[in-house]
């Protein structure tokens, strides 16, 4: 299998989400990734239901290998500045001056390795009034505006998975790509600062410009209504999707699909403009039509008719869909101790082969002897 990157080695000293992403997806183009954990305990995601192999953790420490480190002990410390001396990236996701603490401070590590592309992850940034509050997932993305896109307008309460955590974690990634690229022709290393705040304003761009540009303000609907975007329950209790956008073809396919024919005459619906501003309406029209048949006939239908659909899945199905199977998404391994593991591949094809090789979480220090062997042995040359 193709490994871009197997000729990077990355140390992170991560914990929850933000840093241990952004590793994960280097791993997942073949860096050597090695996990600097705190004994005993470890990255605290590992416990986050208990035990020390939470799925929480394991959905963001693949392909990585694990070795327990103390850096307040003078010899462990001495131990990972050894790895520093020679990585080519360091990842953490502390508050601004906890890494300072530990000993792995960019100045210390800059003046082990030059050519270090040291990346520090916050939530508010390295500056500025904000600079020293704690923040999670749910902080940044209320913070960046795009919290308010997804909360009920009534009754309104957290929904959805840590997309900020993940977005910022895609970012820090490609930050340090562009970085490693620079260093091939400089041979210099730089500072990346990403904080969760910037991170997910630039994922919030679209809500950003219509504000700036046209004063609008966006909310949960702006985005599904405008797209002409639904979601219907089907007689199965099942789900389905469809998005029209803005070619007419689609409209006109969803009505044969619907045999509803006659809506194109109504001049609540007769064009895409009139159909923003009615949307509620069609939905109220059209829900009780969807639950008249199963999904799957609801897929033919579509199908049939040209409609952008899906089933809208859950995660038990999803990956059983026959597109998802011939495309090897869902991909195995076997832990020695822990047994099997599936997750999901890296999306990359390159030159049309995907890498369906993955390696299990670590276990706790699960690599430590074997990285401190590769230490010793380095000393002795």
């Amino acid at each position: 299998m193709v490994k871009i990157l197997r000729n990077i080695r990355v140390v992170e000293m991560g914990t929850y989400i933000t840093g241990p992403a952004a590793s994960m997806h280097l791993a997942d183009l073949g860096a050597e990734v090695i996990k600097v954990e705190r004994p005993d305990t470890g990255d605290p995601f590992r416990a986050f239901k208990g035990g020390l192999y939470s799925p929480h953790f394991q959905t963001y420490n693949r392909n990585k290998r694990s070795i327990a480190l103390d850096t307040k002990d003078e010899t462990d410390l001495a131990l990972f500045h050894e790895l520093i001396a020679g990585a080519d990236v360091f990842i953490q996701n502390f508050r601004p001056g906890v890494a300072e603490r530990l000993g792995a401070g960019e100045e210390t590590l800059r003046g082990l390795n030059p050519g270090l592309i040291y990346c520090a992850i916050s939530g508010f940034g390295p500056s500025g009034p904000a600079r020293d509050r704690p923040a999670y997932d749910t902080v940044a993305q209320a913070a960046a505006g795009y919290l308010r896109l997804l909360t009920p307008p009534t009754n309104p309460r957290v929904i959805g998975p840590a997309i900020a955590d993940a977005v910022t974690g895609q970012y820090a990634a490609l930050g340090i790509l562009a970085a490693i690229i620079e260093r091939s022709t400089t041979g210099k290393g730089r500072r990346l600062d990403i904080s969760m705040l910037e991170a997910m304003s630039h994922f919030n761009l679209d809500s950003f410009t219509h504000y700036y540009s046209v004063g609008e303000v966006m909310g949960p609907l702006s985005r599904p209504v405008v797209s002409q975007s639904y979601t219907f329950e089907c007689s199965d209790g099942k789900w389905i999707a469809f998005h029209l956008s803005s070619p007419e073809k689609f409209w006109e396919g969803l009505l044969e699909a619907t045999e509803q024919q006659h809506l194109a005459d109504d001049p609540r619906f007769s064009e895409r403009l009139e159909r923003i501003e009615h949307q509620d309406e069609l939905i109220e029209i059209l829900t009780p039509v969807f639950r008249t048949a199963s999904r799957d006939t609801w897929c033919e239908r579509l199908a049939a008719a040209g409609v952008p659909y899906s089933p809208a899945y859950d995660s038990s199905e999803a990956l059983e869909d026959p597109q998802a199977r011939h495309l090897q998404i869902a991909v195995s391994a076997e832990h020695p101790q822990m047994g099997n593991f599936t997750t999901v591949r890296p999306p990359y094809a390159f030159d049309g082969e995907p890498d369906t090789d993955v390696l299990p979480p670590p276990v706790l220090d699960e690599h430590g002897a074997a990285i401190r062997a590769e230490l010793e042995r380095g000393r002795s040359r």
